[in-house]
């Protein structure tokens, strides 16, 4: 069974016993991100480790940023 036809019963459910729909799949993949993100610089600094954004700071480096150009900083 797929997330969409599981999440189809679900709603079916839900309507036929009175409660809530549950919320659509992928609807909170983002604030999940942004959790993850916060937990990783969170262990970082229990650790002892600067928590500045590594991996954004090489991915905008490798693809540029838009207004500026890739190799200025």
């Amino acid at each position: 069974m797929s997330i969409t036809q599981q999440y189809l019963l679900d709603t079916h459910r839900a309507r036929q016993h009175g409660d809530p729909t549950p919320p659509a799949p992928g609807e909170h993949d983002w604030q999940a991100m942004r959790e993850l993100r916060d937990h990783r610089r969170y262990r970082a600094a229990l650790t002892g480790r600067p928590a500045r954004g590594r991996t954004r700071a090489a991915l905008a480096r490798l693809f540029g940023r838009p207004g500026r150009s890739a190799g200025k900083p």
